[in-house]
């Protein structure tokens, strides 16, 4: 597993989805956007999974882009690109649409490919040498519609456009400040911590309650006139009839700790 360039592995009710390509700094290839959709299919059907984790090994990057080594031969013209395009935009959906929450783990170089990796995730936790980017305008890439999009929605399209314009990159404190990520650790041990907190705590709360929860942040960027709200309605109704409800109300009654199976 350690030597293929992205894995998934459980580590309780917690699935890692990893991006192990540390030589280019994680750079993203198209077998491992193809691997990435096997790694959360199998998360998103297995029921004793709460949340999952995406990181980058190596200590110096989350994920640095796209491989420009492998353009070559895997965006050489129009043609390829749109291939490519169509393989990588099935990895970002597959984990936008990720039916649980989904955190990023940053550590270092969070760039191009990589900040739409994170602004695909509901969460967002950086240790302080992480640096924020998109050289797009360098490289003469042509950044989608929906990049930009979700990109905007976490920092205002003020700041999306200065990412854009401006190709430079943001520091970890800049990133707090502009919304971009929820908290900023000091150590990698301390990043390690920080997310672990975050996933207890998911872990300990009931699983309908937070599927509803983000199947409405995802209607919500929705237009209007596309939001599913009879869909949510539904939801909200199979966590009324839910075993998981009775158990926080005794668990109240009984002043402990609820535990949520999540049906």
């Amino acid at each position: 597993m350690q030597d293929q360039k992205l894995f998934g592995h459980r580590e309780g009710n917690i699935g890692h989805v990893v991006f192990n390509n540390p030589a280019k700094l994680n750079a993203v290839s198209l077998d491992m956007w193809e691997r990435m959709v096997g790694v959360l299919g199998d998360f998103a059907q297995d029921p004793e999974i709460r949340c999952v984790v995406v990181s980058g090994t190596g200590g110096k990057a989350f994920v640095s882009g796209a491989d420009i080594s492998k353009f070559e031969s895997e965006r050489a013209n129009a043609e390829a690109q749109v291939r490519y395009d169509a393989i990588s935009k099935d990895g970002y959906e597959a984990l936008y649409s990720f039916p649980k929450p989904t955190i990023a783990k940053i550590n270092g170089y969070c760039i191009g490919g990589g900040m739409n990796l994170a602004a695909c995730c509901d969460l967002r936790y950086c240790n302080e040498a992480a640096r924020f980017g998109v050289p797009a305008a360098r490289l003469g890439l042509g950044y989608g519609f929906l990049r930009i999009e979700r990109l905007s929605r976490i920092v205002g399209l003020p700041r999306a456009m200065e990412f854009l314009f401006t190709a430079k990159q943001y520091s970890s404190k800049e990133a707090a400040e502009m919304g971009l990520v929820h908290g900023v650790a000091a150590t990698d041990a301390e990043l390690d911590a920080m997310v672990a907190k975050i996933t207890q705590a998911i872990g300990e709360n009931a699983p309908l309650t937070i599927a509803l929860a983000k199947a409405s942040a995802r209607e919500i960027a929705k237009p209007e006139s596309k939001q599913d709200h009879a869909k949510l309605e539904r939801m909200a109704v199979e966590c009324f009839d839910s075993g998981d409800y009775q158990e926080g109300r005794r668990a109240f009654m009984e002043k402990r700790k609820p535990v949520f199976k999540g049906r």
